[in-house]
């Protein structure tokens, strides 16, 4: 029976490479990109289920989740 999971996934625009960035904490910081948002996350699905088809393949546990990851904001005085 297959199961569905999710995970959360930051998305970043790096202006320097041109492109979406994505990061999955979870996975030990899992990172892939795309030119364009949807490129981004179709690369970071497939990278996720690579990830998860190794930790299959070393007998290994997939991590519970990401319950506690969340984006703050941090406010910092400058100049």
């Amino acid at each position: 029976m297959d199961t569905t999971r999710s995970f959360k996934v930051l998305l970043e625009w790096d202006s320097d490479a041109s492109s979406w960035v994505t990061t999955v904490p979870a996975l030990g910081g899992l990172s892939t990109f795309g030119v364009s948002r949807d490129e981004a996350i179709a690369h970071t699905r497939d990278a996720i289920l690579g990830y998860l088809e190794a930790l299959r393949v070393e007998g290994l546990a997939v991590p519970a989740g990401d319950d506690s990851t969340e984006l703050v904001e941090v406010t910092v005085a400058v100049g």
